[in-house]
């Protein structure tokens, strides 16, 4: 149980911190980099979605487990697609790389985490999976 609040907790507050620093760059707030508005308005939408799934994962560490998956993989297509992005020339910062590096790999050892449990609780038994 209390694996599953830590990583309900990251999710929460890793999707307020999303959001927070999103919607400060969407209202005019300067970075200090070039901002990719496709990205950007991604990573903020991206946030309530975080924090959607950490409430999700507390009431079912199997259905959190789900949604992280979608988003492990969703984080990976876009670091993939600006990757691509970034070699062409176009305008995406080397911290906007580096930001969705970090949003992807939080995501995966989310996902692990979530996986963790839930094979645990299979194996002891416990079907209900809170």
């Amino acid at each position: 149980m209390k694996t599953q609040n830590i990583l309900v907790a990251v999710a929460v507050l890793f999707g307020l911190l999303t959001i927070f620093a999103g919607t400060r760059v969407l209202l005019g707030s300067d970075p200090g980099y070039v901002v990719y508005r496709p990205l950007l308005i991604y990573n903020t939408v991206m946030g309530v979605v975080y924090v959607a799934t950490g409430i999700i994962a507390w009431r079912s560490i199997k259905q959190g487990m789900y949604v992280a998956a979608a988003i492990f993989v969703l984080n990976l297509i876009v670091l993939t697609a600006i990757f691509f992005l970034y070699t062409e020339g176009s305008p995406v910062a080397v911290e906007s790389l580096r930001a969705m590096s970090f949003r992807t790999v939080v995501w995966f050892v989310l996902l692990a985490g979530f996986w963790w449990l839930c094979r645990r609780n299979e194996l002891n038994g416990n079907l209900s999976m809170r």
